[in-house]
């Protein structure tokens, strides 16, 4: 598989499955909500400079610890991540290796803990580890699976775990995680190797709940909290809902709950200026989703502006306007 099609297959995953799980507002860290309720932005794919950050391992006396790849000779390659776009919430983590940027991948393998590899276009296989001035060479493994995301750690001679974080220029931090595209233990193949996720930089996880459902709701810009749900033909209402039932909260589904069944809820392909946000049925049946105010009625829902991997949900007024 060449390296378009590679980019081609993510592009399609990450915006029918990510980029409706992470923007709609998730009740229970208000605290958390910095974007303006009325924010009105343009409908065109954000333009940003890049900015690298860098990947450490976080030994527990506080210092860091390179994380880097390493081809057969020895030689050390540095690992990235990439914001080129107004988001943070998804960046891609990639080896360095001159004017080459190396996919890093969690390959498929039946070991306890899964091996978390650079592959280049040849198919050749870098070692991701990380340096201690202090303890050696240290693995880097994907240790635990909740829901979509794999916990990644550098494991010491002893078998504890270290964190890895991507730290910004300005201090930023986000956690190194694995995220699963599918169930399937094969998601696709780089460059001849087989793949079973992704290695990307994403916000660490805040005000920690055990709650299994969170709730769906736009924002007005008077304060208001408007319903948002998915609706049939026939205008019967469906409650829409986060569902936290794997020990993480960066990636939570987002799902139309119908009877008994839990639907999907995905961005179409479509060429309008914005994108259709629509509940599936088993059967193909499409579910608008909605925003009920009382005081404006009915509003569309849609995806609004892009920015690399994520896609800005908005409930959008008569006027135009974004919640």
């Amino acid at each position: 598989m060449n390296n378009t099609k590679h980019k081609g297959v993510i592009g399609y995953w990450l915006r029918s499955f990510i980029g409706v799980l992470v923007f709609f507002l998730l009740a229970g860290c208000n605290d958390q909500v910095s974007e303006s309720a009325a924010e009105i932005v343009e409908t065109v794919k954000a333009k940003h400079s890049e900015i690298i950050w860098h990947v450490k391992a976080i030994h527990p006396n506080g210092h860091f610890i390179d994380v880097k790849a390493l081809d057969k000779d020895g030689n050390i390659i540095d690992i990235k991540a990439i914001q080129d776009a107004d988001q943070r919430q998804l960046m891609d983590v990639r080896a360095l290796k001159g004017s080459e940027r190396l996919p890093v991948k969690i390959l498929v393998s039946d070991d306890k803990f899964a091996p978390v590899k650079a592959i280049d276009s040849d198919g050749v296989i870098y070692d991701i580890k990380a340096l201690s001035a202090d303890e050696g060479t240290l693995d880097v493994k994907g240790v635990r699976r909740a829901g979509n995301i794999i916990d990644i750690k550098a494991i010491n001679k002893k078998g504890a775990f270290y964190g890895i974080k991507a730290i910004s220029p300005e201090g930023q931090l986000n956690d190194v995680k694995g995220v699963k595209m599918s169930d399937e233990k094969m998601e696709m193949k780089v460059f001849g190797v087989d793949i079973h996720a992704h290695i990307k930089a994403v916000p660490q996880a805040g005000c920690a709940t055990e709650s299994p459902i969170w709730h769906i709701k736009a924002i007005h810009p008077d304060g208001a909290i408007v319903d948002v749900k998915a609706m049939d033909e026939a205008g019967k209402i469906y409650d829409v809902k986060a569902l936290y039932k794997s020990g993480q909260q960066q990636l939570m589904d987002v799902k139309a709950l119908v009877g008994n069944q839990q639907l999907p809820v995905k961005i179409l392909v479509s060429d309008d200026i914005l994108s259709p946000v629509k509940a599936i049925g088993n059967d193909g049946t499409i579910f608008n989703i909605k925003a009920l105010s009382k005081t404006e009625g009915t509003l569309d829902v849609k995806g609004v502006r892009e920015a690399g991997n994520i896609i800005d949900i908005k409930a959008v007024n008569k006027e135009g306007a974004y919640y």
